[in-house]
């Protein structure tokens, strides 16, 4: 029996985490460390360091909004006479039943672990201790936002590329199947997923901002979802052929075309005669090609 091998990875997105964490509690820790000083600047900070900007401004408006609701409701109840722990329960059914009825999408947490830590404090400030929890919060999410944004920020073309080249290679492996001369026809399963993988890497790169370059970035996507959209109708041609109960016979010019793309076609027979099934079959065999070589022009396009 083999035994995998445990391989430990360390990303570039944790290295700049653990460097914003630490810079963070460095400038908090300038003006008088407290625990619950460093804990909420390690959270602004990890929460700022997100995959793409988009996803790092929505992280960071979860939090502000988090203490920033958590400080009032725990500051309300101070103010009334209830025992610390009931306080505690209080608050937190009242943020999560406020975040339900405000329609509220971040995670109520944060404002109730804030709500739990005002309740508990013995001799707390509440004003004063919200205040100082909302600054110590961002200067983490500031700290985390700045080395997220202008440090090595998150780029996943190469991932783009290399999923494109994939599907370049499921779609000549296909069309030999397809033509190796049995009644077995492949699926297109395959494909589909590939296609899928695009869109979600499209979906990251278009929420990530380069700064230093927007207007590059803005022709990349262009580039990007022409490719994709072309991808889609290649799949749907594939999907004809793969459905059909034997592909009809090829024609000397696609047969031709696609040798000279690299497929081995193992299918002998020879169109003396022409049939509906070869009609259609050709049809959606030069749609293929076509669509590929566009596929191929934006890849190579993306590569310079």
């Amino acid at each position: 029996m083999k035994h995998k091998k445990f391989a430990l990875h360390i990303g570039l997105r944790t290295l700049k985490t653990a460097v914003a964490v630490v810079i963070a509690m460095m400038i908090v820790n300038s003006y008088g460390t407290t625990s619950s000083k460093l804990i909420f600047a390690m959270l602004g900070a990890m929460a700022a360091v997100q995959p793409t900007f988009k996803d790092s401004l929505t992280s960071c408006l979860t939090q502000i909004v988090g203490v920033l609701f958590g400080g009032l409701v725990g500051i309300l109840l101070l103010a009334m006479p209830i025992p610390s722990l009931t306080a505690a329960g209080i608050g937190i059914i009242l943020v999560i039943t406020l975040y339900n009825v405000l329609h509220i999408r971040y995670s109520p947490s944060l404002p109730s672990f804030i709500v739990v830590l005002l309740c508990t404090t013995p001799g707390v400030e509440p004003v004063s201790y919200a205040l100082g929890r909302i600054w110590d919060t961002a200067i983490g999410l500031g700290v985390g936002m700045l080395i997220n944004t202008l440090i090595f920020p998150y780029d996943n073309r190469n991932q783009i590329a290399s999923t494109m080249e994939s599907l370049d290679s499921e779609i000549l492996r296909f069309m030999e199947e397809t033509f190796d001369g049995d009644d077995i026809l492949p699926e297109t399963k395959k494909l589909s997923g590939k296609v899928d993988a695009i869109d979600r890497q499209l979906k990251i790169f278009a929420n990530q901002k380069l700064l230093m370059r927007p207007r590059r970035q803005k022709q990349q996507l262009a580039n990007y979802q022409a490719y994709r959209k072309n991808a889609r109708q290649l799949v749907t041609h594939l999907q004809v052929l793969s459905q059909m109960d034997r592909p009809g016979r090829l024609n000397d010019r696609n047969r031709q075309r696609l040798i000279s793309h690299g497929a081995v076609i193992c299918d002998p027979r020879t169109l003396d005669s022409v049939t509906e099934r070869d009609i259609i079959t050709n049809y959606h065999v030069e749609q293929i090609l076509t669509l590929r070589q566009e596929l191929l022009e934006h890849l190579q396009s993306q590569s310079k």
